[in-house]
C-alpha cells in the first residue's frame, strides 16, 4: 500500500479554489500510484474557526461529488477536511472517499480549548480508515495519550495525523509523533498546511517516521506537495512545488 500525505496552501474560505488545488494533488498521487491520500485539517476551507459556521457543509455536499468520482475512477482512497454540520454544532471532520463505497467520516473528538467556542466534539465508531491499517488523528488529538493508545489497541500499523500547525506546533508535533511511533511500533505520518490560517501561519513540515521513531523524510515550511511512502518497505518519495 502506498500512502500519500498532502501539504497544501489553502485559500481562506475559498472552497472552489481549494477543491481545484485538491484535484491537482490527487492527480499527482494517482501518477505516483498512491492507494491512499490524506490532506491537512480543514483542508477544503482552510483552518478558519471564526468562519466555520458560514462555511460548514455536509459530507454529501454536491461540491464534494468530484472526489467520489476520482476515488471511483482511480481506485484511490481520499481523505479531506471540512467543517461538518451536525445537530448541536459543527465538527472538525475528515470525509473519506472510498472507491465504489459510501463515504466515511471521522470527526475530531478531542478539541483544543481555543476550538471549543466554534466546534463540538465528534463521535466516531472507529478511528480507522476502512480497509486499511491506518488509524486517524486530527491535530490536537495527538497530544491526548488515550488517542494513540486506542489506535494501538485497535491493531493499527500506521498512525496518520491531519493537522494545521504553526512552526512551534510543528516542532512539538514532530516530537510527539516520534514518541508515539516508538512506543507503539507504528509508522507515523503527518499532513500539515502552509501559509496564513486563522491567527497563525501554517509551517508545513509534513513528515514520516518509521516504527522506531526515526524521522524518514519531511517537507519544508514553504512548499506544497506530497510525501509518498510504501507501507511495507518504507521507501519514500517527495514531490514538491512552490
Amino acid at each position: 500500500m502506498r500512502i500519500c500525505v498532502a501539504q497544501t496552501r489553502p485559500l481562506k474560505g475559498d472552497i472552489a479554489a481549494n477543491i481545484a488545488q485538491h484535484k491537482k494533488l490527487i492527480h499527482l498521487a494517482v501518477e505516483e500510484k498512491g492507494n491512499v491520500l490524506v490532506f491537512p485539517e480543514l483542508s477544503i476551507t482552510g483552518y478558519e474557526p471564526h468562519l466555520a459556521k458560514e462555511l460548514a457543509m455536509s459530507p454529501g455536499d454536491p461540491r464534494l461529488s468530484a472526489f467520489q468520482h476520482m476515488a471511483d475512477q482511480h481506485e484511490i482512497i481520499i481523505g479531506l477536511g471540512i467543517p461538518m454540520i451536525k445537530e448541536g454544532g459543527i465538527n472538525i471532520t475528515m470525509v473519506i472517499f472510498h472507491p465504489h463505497a459510501p463515504r466515511q467520516t471521522y470527526s475530531k473528538k478531542y478539541l483544543h480549548a481555543d476550538e471549543e467556542p466554534f466546534f463540538v466534539s465528534g463521535e466516531n465508531d472507529s478511528t480507522r480508515i476502512k480497509g486499511t491499517g491506518i488509524e486517524l488523528a486530527i491535530c490536537y488529538e495527538i497530544s491526548v495519550p488515550e488517542h494513540a493508545a486506542t489506535a494501538a489497541k485497535n491493531g493499527g500499523t500506521v498512525y496518520l495525523a491531519s493537522v494545521a500547525k504553526s512552526a512551534k506546533g510543528v516542532e512539538m508535533a514532530h516530537k510527539t509523533l516520534a514518541e508515539i511511533a516508538t512506543k507503539y511500533g507504528m509508522t507515523a505520518l503527518m499532513a500539515n498546511s502552509v501559509g496564513p490560517s486563522d491567527d497563525f501561519v501554517g509551517a508545513g513540515g509534513s513528515a514520516i517516521w518509521d516504527s522506531k521513531g526515526k524521522l524518514v523524510r519531511q517537507l519544508d515550511s514553504d512548499c506544497e506537495g506530497l510525501l509518498i511512502v510504501d507501507a511495507e518497505t518504507l521507501e519514500v518519495e517527495a514531490k514538491e512545488f512552490y
